[in-house]
């Protein structure tokens, strides 16, 4: 940043080409309603369907989720890139017939971004290319907790509770799919189908028997070609808030909450997660004994410094009647309205939704940068 005293300036990016583009823009459209205007120069920018980064809006209606209606970045706004300079980092804008502009150089990046093209590495590693701040999760730690199956194999190997389940890849599917369906069955009924690297629960499936499962997998592979096959886990659904640690402590973790799906939803699919009116209850603190929080807690931070993981993470639990903890994921950009799970854990442990958006811009402010 450069000695004058300029407010610094927040860029949020939202939008990007993955599956989960409405639920970003729902995103953004809280976290820009909370930055304080007089501390912060912020300028919203949109990452439309097809990859177009353009300047965006702040009108609130637009970014909603309503049944039938999803929002959308507009790719036909004021383009503009990101480049870095000998100053730094600066917006520039490249409107056709005109000579580019430039915009302001960029202290911290907000990435906003949900699934592929924007939580898996892709956008971190071009900002680390821009030697730009930004909060979150770095290049590895983002592409680990993208990828299902690479996530169970870290989190497993630090010594954490993973549920069975089988990986599908395109190769084994065109080639050998008696052999698949085979070792699917052998975990039980029902299972859970899932794109591996996707999230907001899109293409997931619940399976309850061999004559379903076929339709899941394609299901899930207008997502991504990669599947993954979880058996199912009788418990509660179980979550908890992680946060980076200040001057080098260690990381901070929020009150569980829990999440109690209504009766038309089997599982916590996308309709229950974000449409007002899916009934779904969210219990925060959830109610569990004390000796069980501490446990996720201390769970939840190694599954943090398993992956490495910088910001926020959010991690998600089942909570077995035989009182058993079996982690599910861990999720290194979780859904970040005010409504989601994320911010409601932390407002329950003390930090309202304005004081964790600028908890994450300090936070992100005082990253080192150029170091990997």
């Amino acid at each position: 940043m450069s000695g004058d005293t300029r407010k610094p300036r927040i860029a949020v990016l939202f939008g990007g080409r993955s599956s989960e583009h409405a639920v970003s823009c729902v995103t953004a459209m809280s976290v820009l309603s909370v930055i304080d205007p007089t501390k912060y120069d912020v300028v919203p920018i949109g990452i439309s369907k097809a990859g177009q980064w353009v300047l965006a809006g702040q009108e609130t209606q637009q970014w909603r989720i309503e049944a039938g209606s999803l929002p959308e970045v507009n790719p036909d706004a004021q383009a503009i890139t990101l480049s870095r300079t000998v100053t730094g980092a600066e917006l520039v804008s490249n409107e056709p017939g005109r000579v580019p502009e430039l915009l302001g150089e960029v202290d911290v990046v907000f990435p906003l971004l949900h699934g592929p093209f924007g939580e898996d590495g892709t956008i971190q590693g071009l900002l680390e290319l821009a030697d730009t701040r930004y909060v979150g999760a770095g290049v590895t730690a983002s592409a680990v907790g993208m990828d299902k199956e690479f996530m169970k194999i870290v989190l497993a190997a630090a010594g954490l509770n993973v549920h069975p389940y089988r990986v599908i890849r395109d190769r084994d599917w065109q080639q050998s799919r008696t052999e698949v369906l085979r070792k699917v069955a052998e975990l039980g009924w029902p299972v859970f189908v899932k794109p591996a690297r996707a999230g907001s629960s899109i293409g997931i499936s619940k399976v309850d028997g061999p004559e379903q499962l076929e339709a899941a997998i394609e299901a899930a592979r207008e997502y991504d070609p990669k599947v993954m096959v979880e058996a199912a886990v009788r418990g509660r659904e179980i979550e908890i808030g992680v946060l980076q640690g200040k001057d080098g402590a260690g990381p901070r973790t929020s009150f569980p909450g829990e999440v109690i799906a209504s009766a038309e939803h089997s599982f916590y699919d996308f309709e229950a997660k974000y449409l007002a009116d899916s009934g779904t209850e969210v219990s925060c603190p959830a109610e569990l004994p004390e000796p069980v929080i501490e446990q996720l807690r201390d769970a939840a931070v190694k599954a943090f410094d398993a992956i490495e993981a910088e910001g926020l993470s959010r991690v998600d639990f089942f909570y077995t009647p035989e009182g058993e903890l079996v982690i599910n994921e861990i999720n290194t950009m979780p859904g970040f309205t005010p409504q989601s799970m994320f911010p409601q854990m932390w407002a329950a442990s003390g930090m309202s939704y304005p004081e964790l958006v600028e908890e994450l811009i300090q936070l992100a402010l005082q990253r080192k940068t150029g170091l990997r």
